[in-house]
């Protein structure tokens, strides 16, 4: 068992939302007092998420309406990304878009316009909206040239509901009827992790990643040199993490874990 002092030290943390911070419209246990550690002493604090549905605006003001008030600037999005890679990626590019308002005023706060006709990319993330005709639509703009973009490689997420599908599920078929493998931007892709570092201003030795699963959020806190916590609010078991090589540093019933004398004992 290693001591919790060793990342209560550290000066910058990324955690994740979805499962970590809440479940659909519930806040999660301890959220509330981690949160008001994180800004009496002052760290460093970035919530990155793989969900590209929301604007930070729209996330700011779920949380407050949750009874937490945390700035738009705290927040880091796979749409917000996966716009920045595409801006540096393809100046001038156009896409034809599967996803939510997110993603599609990330992409055209940097210039990028929907197209459905000739489009350079295809990009999916998640919507309540997904269809058929969608699916029709990638699957004929791919075959005449478009890339394939997904904003995550989550297959499912947390929710109200239960385990729901997510980004890749929404993909798979598409990658199926063309053949086609996408580029996912969103963790555990190293563009991201570094993107949060830089937001945070902190070098990785001294950085903490707090996530709920095993394959984005942990695997992305370990291939980027950062201190990983696994917390058991979302996704992941204590029984599934042993299906993975590689192991968080630790495994926690909750963020509230974290905050000194508020936190129970780590099991």
């Amino acid at each position: 068992m290693r001591d919790l002092e060793i990342i209560r030290r550290k000066q910058g943390f990324i955690s994740d939302m979805d499962g970590v911070i809440y479940h659909g419209s519930s806040l999660l246990p301890g959220v509330r007092e981690f949160v008001d550690w994180l800004k009496k002493e002052k760290k460093q604090f970035l919530f990155l998420t793989n969900s590209s549905e929301r604007t930070p605006l729209e996330l700011h003001k779920k949380l407050l309406a949750l009874g937490i008030d945390i700035e738009e600037s705290h927040f880091y999005t796979s749409a917000l990304a996966t716009a920045q890679f595409l801006r540096t990626q393809a100046p001038g590019c156009s896409a034809y878009v599967i996803g939510a308002h997110g993603l599609l005023n990330a992409l055209y706060d940097v210039g990028i316009p929907f197209n459905d006709v000739n489009p350079d990319y295809v990009v999916v993330g998640e919507t309540a909206g997904y269809n058929y005709e969608m699916i029709v639509k990638a699957t004929e703009l791919i075959y005449k040239g478009a890339r394939l973009i997904g904003t995550n490689s989550d297959m499912t997420s947390p929710s109200d509901r239960g385990i729901i599908p997510a980004c890749r599920a929404f993909i798979a078929p598409i990658e199926l009827a063309t053949g086609k493998s996408a580029y996912f931007v969103g963790k555990p892709n190293p563009l991201m992790m570094r993107t949060g570092l830089k937001k945070l201003g902190v070098h990785s030795a001294d950085a903490v990643m707090i996530g709920d699963r095993m394959d984005t959020d942990i695997i992305a806190g370990v291939e980027t040199g950062l201190e990983t916590v696994l917390v058991l609010t979302g996704v992941s078991t204590r029984e599934s993490i042993r299906q993975f090589s590689y192991q968080p540093h630790y495994v926690l019933n909750g963020v509230g874990d974290i905050v000194p004398d508020k936190g129970k004992k780590e099991k």
